[in-house]
């Protein structure tokens, strides 16, 4: 067992736009970067090195609420210090409180040699989550801890299925206001027509299928949000443009990052991700609205560790 560590906790794509609370995916970049140790007084305290102003008190703090749920099942007398710089900004929807609970319970079972199973360390950090929006949902954390790509087919009782897919190139602009997950969520319409919610259905089966089959055109159709899209994406300034113009650019589809504001697009060559960022940086630059832009792998492994 090691005493302190060093890892990097990755931003992740929940929903895919079909996939509302059930499927997500974890990027290379941007990550969060954190250190942990075990230390001799029992319990959890948190130090942020960033300049995001977050919650120190462990029950407040989306990475201190995790590891609380975590020390219920731990040894007992077991504490750890984390230090957290944050490179994911919370409120981008990339699973910035995802990343700090993923990244400190991985980080912590690291520390303990293994105690718990990755399933189980999603159950904790879904601690995490609902300080940060309410409820206690893993379409981030599951991509965060597993990596890849991940279907949350329930969360009661957790079951968990790591998907396989061809490469793929993510293009996620994030134009700098802020959307809080709790507000996202409860603009949603709580009742579904039926028709909308076969047409959601079957693109979720299509995504799927085209992950697994490795059929871009497929995972292209597959794309279609009927049912949150629509009522979201008038918060976000820019969204029809963005969306219409990576198309013409060549992305396969995409759509609203977990509650926003951040637009994802799917490429299937890291060329076409890049005309995508600069179809994507063009539409915000007229608009006169400051924006961060990344490209990215999807992550094969979630949390990494500094070796």
């Amino acid at each position: 067992m090691a005493d302190f560590l060093t890892l990097y906790s990755p931003a992740t794509v929940a929903n895919m736009v079909c996939g509302f609370d059930v499927l997500g995916f974890a990027l290379e970049a941007p990550y969060d970067t954190m250190h942990m140790r075990l230390t001799d007084e029992p319990g959890v305290q948190i130090v942020h090195e960033d300049d995001f102003h977050l919650p120190t008190e462990p029950a407040r703090n989306v990475a201190g609420a995790a590891l609380l749920a975590l020390l219920k099942a731990a040894p007992a007398g077991t504490g750890f210090e984390v230090r957290i710089n944050k490179a994911i900004l919370p409120g981008s929807g990339i699973g910035s409180s995802a990343a700090s609970a993923a990244g400190a319970v991985v980080g912590a079972n690291k520390l303990l040699g293994g105690f718990f199973s990755p399933e189980e360390l999603v159950r904790f950090a879904m601690f995490g989550e609902e300080v940060a929006s309410g409820a206690q949902h893993a379409d981030n954390i599951a991509p965060a801890i597993y990596g890849g790509v991940t279907l949350i087919r329930s969360t009661d009782p957790l079951d968990i299925v790591p998907l396989s897919a061809p490469p793929l190139h993510a293009t996620v602009v994030h134009p700098q206001i802020e959307i809080r997950t709790a507000d996202a969520r409860q603009i949603l319409k709580q009742e579904v027509p039926l028709k909308s919610a076969i047409r959601q259905w079957a693109n979720v089966g299509g995504l799927v299928a085209g992950l697994l089959q490795a059929d871009y055109q497929l995972i292209g159709r597959s794309l279609e949000d009927v049912v949150v899209e629509p009522v979201r994406s008038i918060l976000i300034p820019g969204f029809a443009a963005v969306k219409s113009c990576s198309l013409e650019a060549g992305a396969l589809g995409g759509g609203i990052s977990g509650s926003g504001p951040s637009i994802f697009m799917l490429s299937e060559t890291e060329a076409t991700a890049q005309a995508v960022a600069t179809a994507m940086r063009t539409v915000y630059e007229k608009l006169g609205v400051d924006f961060r832009i990344h490209v990215s792998t999807i992550n094969p492994v979630g949390v990494r560790f500094k070796h």
